[in-house]
């Protein structure tokens, strides 16, 4: 499950030589339905792990989700790419606001995720859903296998550089 957004460009081009695999992605416009799409192919192919790359904002709209993938211990492994914005707000705020009067997307409050910060660990684990976190690409690499190999809800919140 692909609702990366603004975090995940170039995800089509790097798992292009994976092994066969699907990937359901959220539609046009639309933010906050990744993890219950997780939780929906979780339950319709419980013999395959379920990816699911959510953008920080985009999992502040349903993390209920991981509750329901604590309660039916679906096979999801969530990583949520924290960049502590939401980014792709600030992107659509630039290319149609550039109007006199606008607000400056860099200095907009509502763009920031950071005031108070989210632990997505604490509240995975608040949902029953084991959780770490990555604070270099070695340790995202090593926490997805562990996740990947044991059965059962996994979240991981992968701390990015701040949106641009």
């Amino acid at each position: 499950m692909d609702e990366s957004v603004s975090s995940g460009t170039a995800l089509a081009h790097a798992t292009a030589a994976a092994p066969r695999h699907d990937v359901l992605m959220q539609t046009g416009g639309a933010m906050g339905d990744g993890m219950p799409l997780a939780v929906g192919a979780a339950v319709a192919a419980p013999d395959r792990p379920v990816l699911a790359l959510i953008a920080d904002g985009c999992a502040m709209y349903t993390p209920t989700a991981l509750w329901t993938q604590a309660r039916e211990q679906l096979n999801v492994t969530t990583v949520i790419l924290d960049n502590h914005s939401y980014a792709i707000l600030r992107q659509e705020w630039n290319y149609y606001s550039r109007r006199p009067g606008a607000s400056d997307p860099d200095t907009n409050p509502q763009f920031d995720l950071t005031n108070p910060p989210i632990d997505f660990v604490r509240l995975a684990e608040s949902f029953g859903v084991p959780a770490t976190r990555a604070t270099t690409a070695e340790e995202l690499t090593e926490q997805l296998s562990n996740a990947l190999t044991e059965p059962g809800p996994h979240l991981i919140q992968a701390v990015l550089p701040p949106a641009a």
